[in-house]
């Protein structure tokens, strides 16, 4: 059995079914599922959850592969409103951002979980990521594809992950009080991504694992999960590219990138399954 954890709001209900697509067509044991999501208005700006439709059709399609499987959403307005990351709630990115730092305030999570960004794609088996020891360790994570080279906790020593996966002992992080800590930074200190930095200045216990394990920059022959993030591109001229699964053209057209078309084909012609009732 494996456990799968995603946070967000209505907005990831694209990335949201295409990876669990992905990982059903990886994993042949049961998956349990679980989407963290809330209720949040920053200002003028309202931000709506991931709706009940999304989360029931989803539920539905992983249960024809395995009975055993479900999706379940978790309504954590309440916990996040009782500690408000104060500081980063209004920086560029989404307050929803710094949700996954409150899973070990939820006691129906798992004391293991792997937690996914919603435009993470699982293209190889993760059973032998997901199902290793982490006994005395609080996460297991990939570098950050740039940010390793210039947030360092010790300067010889290269030690920012990417928290776009993440394998978490929810057991040692309730034990250790490391996101409670986390949110206790993020409410007093703003930060440029700030649950990604704030896990990179108090965890004690992480594990670096290998780049296969969260591809962020270009796929690779050996790529378990491939991370579809933001880039820098020379050529041309210099400029950013960012190009998420959900949008099949520019996957196709920019990224030149074919690999996945059984799960975006699929996803083209029932995304409309994902969208609440008018």
């Amino acid at each position: 059995m494996m456990n799968i954890l995603y946070c967000g709001d209505h907005n990831i209900e694209d990335g949201l079914y295409i990876s669990i697509l992905s990982l059903l067509k990886q994993e042949e044991e049961p998956l349990h599922i679980y989407v963290l999501t809330m209720n949040c208005k920053v200002g003028e700006k309202e931000y709506v959850p991931v709706s009940d439709t999304a989360v029931a059709y989803l539920d539905r399609r992983v249960r024809e592969k395995n009975a055993m499987n479900f999706v379940k959403k978790i309504d954590m307005t309440e916990a996040f409103s009782k500690e408000m990351p104060t500081a980063n709630l209004e920086t560029r990115f989404t307050p929803y951002c710094m949700l996954r730092l409150y899973a070990d305030l939820e006691e129906e999570l798992p004391d293991k979980i792997l937690y996914l960004d919603n435009d993470v794609i699982c293209r190889r088996n993760c059973s032998t990521f997901y199902h290793q020891d982490i006994e005395g360790c609080e996460l297991v994570g990939v570098l950050d594809h740039y940010g390793k080279w210039f947030f360092r906790n010790k300067l010889w020593k290269m030690d920012y992950m990417n928290s776009g996966v993440l394998l978490l002992n929810l057991k040692k992080i309730r034990q250790d009080g490391l996101f409670q800590k986390c949110r206790d930074l993020c409410r007093d200190k703003e930060m440029f991504m700030p649950d990604q930095t704030a896990i990179h200045k108090l965890s004690k216990g992480k594990r670096i694992a290998p780049r296969r394990f969260n591809e962020q920059r270009k796929l690779q022959d050996d790529t378990v999960f491939q991370h579809f993030t933001t880039s820098f591109r020379f050529l041309p001229w210099f400029h950013t590219l960012t190009v998420k699964p959900w949008q099949v053209d520019r996957v196709h057209e920019e990224l030149k990138l074919h690999e996945y078309d059984d799960l975006l084909t699929e996803y083209q012609e029932t995304m409309w399954k994902l969208r609440p009732a008018e």
